[in-house]
């Protein structure tokens, strides 16, 4: 019987044991005052670079927009002055300018004619 009275000793130093273990004492971790203060600085800095990021996104939109721009009226100009060119080179044909001179009274004199070129 001496066996059966130990028994129910031993299982309460191990119940006493376990329970010890399983319940540390749990310490938190506190951040410190400088600690917040680098954070917020990193995050502060962050924030201010993606500003920076997006406000010298949209001025690169704003410049290539204007250069678009630019190069639309670039063209249009262009046309503008192809087909100038165009209405020049119908308009100084030889035999329009003869009919012109021709209504106006003018005749074609050889010995009165000279000969321009071009440098």
């Amino acid at each position: 019987m001496s066996n059966l009275a130990r028994q129910p000793k031993r299982a309460l130093e191990q119940q006493q044991q376990i329970e010890k273990r399983v319940a540390p004492a749990t310490r938190r971790a506190q951040i410190t005052l400088g600690e917040k203060i680098i954070a917020s600085l990193f995050a502060l800095f962050v924030l201010i670079m993606a500003v920076k990021i997006v406000s010298t996104e949209a001025a690169i939109y704003n410049v290539n927009r204007s250069i678009e721009d630019t190069k639309t009226t670039i063209q249009n100009k262009n046309k503008v002055t192809d087909d100038l060119k165009m209405q020049v080179s119908e308009l100084s044909r030889y035999d329009r300018i003869y009919e012109k001179a021709k209504k106006l009274g003018l005749k074609l004199d050889e010995n009165n004619v000279k000969v321009v070129e071009n440098k």
